[in-house]
This record gives structure tokens, sequence and C-alpha cells, in this order.
């Protein structure tokens, strides 16, 4: 009987599992379940239950497996892909004290300050963790639960972030892999350890509410049988240390050696190389991560790309093809319209009270044609002010590869090659992050049995690049991105001077 291995891609708005066949690669099963933000927040509040996540696995994984046709017993690991820095509050029973603050969650902005002129300001920030303490990080969250749910801070037992709550839901264990914790704006990235000097900023006592740091390649534990009985598996099944989305995209896309970056089009962009040692920008605007392989992943994430085409949609009333039906019908430049696109706030450039603008519009660009392709180039455009940061930190990718919803569109494609001045090119399965996971899931069970295995035996084989979705930069196109992106520089500089736009930072 052939060996499979589960990827489950537990993100903000779906949980998505893969069946993926040991020896090709090949996903021999698939699901999705969405969801949504708990409805009705206070504007840059951004929460969930942890529950909807476990309830969607649980329906993701039963589901791909039966679309599989495979026996459940053939599956020997599991892996789990999380979305990065949310805040998981568990009591000493392990269940959750509140909804989880997410990744996306702007209110905890005056925390950050508090917590970084504590420890004597951003400079000594980038000694003690190599990045700096940003809203989009967990640190803050923790902070701000202490000052405005005090009750719910005195029953704090363990924090997780949302990758952990599901292997701790899997296993019973609650541990931390390198990856996801160096989001947390709580570790040494450097030494991959807790930092003592900010713990200590937050609380005297959160040291003993983390869970311990394990390397990435260690295995998280074992299916329990209440857990397997739930999924319909086997009990035993190893489950990995798992990771971050933006760790387990890495994997899933082959990018696990220096030399290659990848660009993820989700609800946030981010862009993400693999490197072997730490990179750290003292601006502040690329993160210094651990990625999930026991090396280094320099990533930049702004929190707006599908989110300003969703945006375009509702207001226009179409679909997403209608959407880029409609983009397609205007050039590049889109005739002067360009879109700041901070709907959610920003982390790159570090705006968190941002919002999104429009700029240019008139009687010829003031159509939803315009307004739809505008969408895309102004967040495509975002992402590329932190690339160039990227670049002058010494990643300089010859080629980016593509993952994420927006790397489905042909148009989006050519907008990121002519914009990044880079070619552009998608792996042949889209679902980088949970196909990421299931690798990992692979290469620990092959380090049980040798401990040598690398993550390249199984990426290699397991990663393709589809040539029918390849871009080229467009040189006049190009041309126009560089105008427009001193623009959006330029307009972005200027409005954080504003009442809706306060840059913190450096």
């Amino acid at each position: 009987m052939p060996d499979y291995y589960l990827g489950i891609d537990s993100g903000t708005q779906s949980t998505k599992a893969l069946v993926v066949a040991a020896d090709t690669g090949a996903v021999a099963g698939r699901s999705a379940i969405p969801y949504d933000l708990i409805p009705g927040l206070p504007s840059g509040h951004c929460e969930q239950h942890p529950q909807t996540w476990v309830e969607a696995m649980v329906g993701t994984v039963r589901a791909a497996i039966r679309n599989a046709g495979i026996d459940p017993a053939a599956v020997r690991g599991i892996g789990v892909s999380g979305q990065q820095h949310g805040f998981v509050p568990l009591d000493r029973e392990g269940r959750p004290i509140r909804p989880a603050k997410l990744w996306c969650d702007t209110s905890t902005a005056a925390q950050c300050d508090l917590i970084m002129e504590a420890v004597g300001g951003p400079q000594e920030c980038f000694r003690l963790l190599g990045n700096l303490v940003l809203p989009g990080f967990t640190a803050s969250k923790i902070l701000w639960l202490k000052q405005n749910e005090p009750d719910h801070f005195r029953r704090l037992h363990t924090v997780l972030l949302p990758h952990d709550f599901l292997n701790f839901w899997l296993t019973g264990e609650q541990v931390m892999e390198w990856g996801d914790a160096s989001g947390t704006a709580l570790m040494d990235v450097r030494q991959r350890r807790w930092s003592a000097e900010i713990l200590q900023t937050i609380d005297a006592d959160l040291d003993g509410k983390l869970p311990p740091l394990r390397d990435s390649a260690l295995p998280c534990g074992r299916l329990t049988p209440a857990a397997a009985q739930t999924l319909g598996l086997q009990p035993g099944v190893l489950v990995s240390a798992g990771g971050g989305d933006n760790m387990m995209a890495a994997i899933g896309t082959g990018n696990v050696s220096p030399g290659v970056v990848t660009a993820s089009l989700g609800t946030s962009g981010t862009i993400f190389a693999c490197s072997d040692r730490p990179v750290v920008d003292e601006r502040g605007e690329i993160a210094a991560f651990c990625d999930s392989t026991g090396q280094w992943l320099p990533l930049l994430c702004t929190m707006n790309v599908t989110i300003a085409t969703e945006l375009t949609k509702d207001l226009f009333g179409v679909d997403t093809v209608g959407l880029n039906n409609l983009a397609t019908k205007i050039k590049p430049g889109c005739d002067g319209l360009l879109l700041l696109p901070y709907f959610s706030g920003e982390r790159c450039p570090n705006v968190p009270d941002g919002t999104g603008v429009w700029f240019g519009a008139n009687r010829t660009t003031h159509t939803p044609a315009h307004f739809c392709r505008a969408a895309m180039e102004g967040a495509v455009l975002g992402m590329n002010y932190g690339l160039r940061r990227m670049r002058e930190l010494g990643i300089n990718p010859k080629e980016i590869r593509l993952t994420g919803g927006g790397s489905n569109s042909p148009l989006w494609r050519q907008i990121v090659a002519d914009a990044f001045a880079a070619p552009v090119v998608c792996t042949t399965e889209p679902e980088g992050a949970a196909l990421g996971a299931a690798a990992q899931a692979c290469w620990a069970v092959r380090r049980e049995q040798d401990a040598a295995a690398r993550i390249e035996d199984v990426t290699d084989r397991w990663v393709r690049l589809d040539p029918t979705t390849r871009c080229e930069p467009v040189p006049e196109a190009t041309a126009v991105y560089a105008r427009m992106q001193a623009l959006q520089d330029d307009l972005s500089g200027r409005l954080r001077e504003t009442f809706h736009l306060r840059s913190r930072g450096i």
C-alpha cells in the first residue's frame, strides 16, 4: 500500500487540506472550507474563534481523504501550516480564554510603542530580537490583553500561535518551532531563544507561559486516539512541527536553499527568500524570520493584496472573472489612476493606521475598468516597495516563484513580472503552504529512519514549475511601473504626516 501525507493550511479566509503521494508528490485529494472574521468588531480589530479552525480542519481532512479514495491507514504523517502571529490565549485546562487576535489586527499599535520604549527604543529591539515590535506580531497582543482585559489575562496559562493550537489539538503537545516563533517579536532570531528582556517588559511571569522552543526538524508529536477517531485516521500518526504559512509556502515552492525567492499573492502579500544567515533590516521593513527547516527567511509582508481586489469587486458588483476582464481593457499605469492600498493599515511601510487612497481620478479614469486594474497594480506596487528594500539587503531574485490566489490570474502574473522587473513562474500545485506542510511531515518521518535526510530530498521530487505560467517583464511596462512606483512612494510619504497615515518605526 503506497504512503500518503496530509498537508493542512489553516488560513485567515479558509482551511485547505491536501493528500499527497509520498513517492511522487502528486495530490491525490483536496478540500477547502471557507470562513470569515468575527463580524462587528471595532476598526482595527480582527479576530477568529480557534474552534472555527478545528472544525474546518476536521471537515477538510475527512473530505480530502474521501476525495482521494485512499485507505486512511495509508496516511503516515500530518503537517500543519497556520496564519502567522495570531495570539491564542489558553487557560490551565488548555481551553481558549477568548477569540484569537490575528496577524491583520492593528489595534495594538500603542502596545508596540510601549514595549519598544521600555527596552530602550527601536535600535535596542534590533539588538535583542533582530526585528521591531510591530502591530502584526504577537508580543503586543499579549500586552493588549493584560491592559484591556485583565480578568482574561489572569487566567492566561499558555500562549500559542494558530498552527501550534491545531498541533495541540492533534497531539496534546504544547510546543513552538523556530519558524513561526520568530514572528512573535518575543524571540531572538539570531540565537533562536526567547528574549528575556522583551518578555519582562510585557509581564514578569510571561516566560512560564510560553511553550518550549523546538528545532523545526523535530516532530511535534503523534496523533492522539481522540483526534484520530474524529479525523477518521489511525492513532499514532506522526505530526511534524508545522510552521507559519510563509515558512510552509517556502517549502512548498522549493524555496529551501539560498537563491530562490517566493512571492505570495493572498489576503496579504509576502515575498521571502531562503538564507543561510540572519538578514536583519535596521529600517524594520524586512522581517528577520527563521524558516522551518533550520535556516532563515527574510520576509516582507504587505497587508493588502486580494483585500484591495475584493473590495473593488464588491464596489462594482463583479466576480473575479469580471474584475480580470475589465482590468485587461486598460493599459499598464491605468492612465494615471493609482491606488495606495492601505485598507487594513499597513506593515511595510509601517503605517498601522493607514487608509486606502485612490489618486488620479478624472473623467478618463473614473471607470470600473480603470479602478479594477488600479487595484491590482496598487497592491503589486505596494509589495515592490519592500522588494526594493530586499535588493538593498543583498537579495537579488533572478526568478520569482509565485503562489497564492492571485497567482491564478495571467494578468496578475504579468503585472508582477513588469513591476518587479523579474521573470515569474508558478508551481504546478497552487496551494504551496499545504504542500509544504505535507512535505515537512514526509521529511520528519524520513528523519526518524535516517537523521541525515534533507528537506531537499522531498522538495526536489515534489515541487514542479509550470512553464505555461511563466511571464517575462515587458520593458515598456516596467518603465511605466517605475514611474508609478515613485508616485506611490511619494504620495505615501506625504500622507503619513496627515491624520490618517501615522508612521511607526525609526
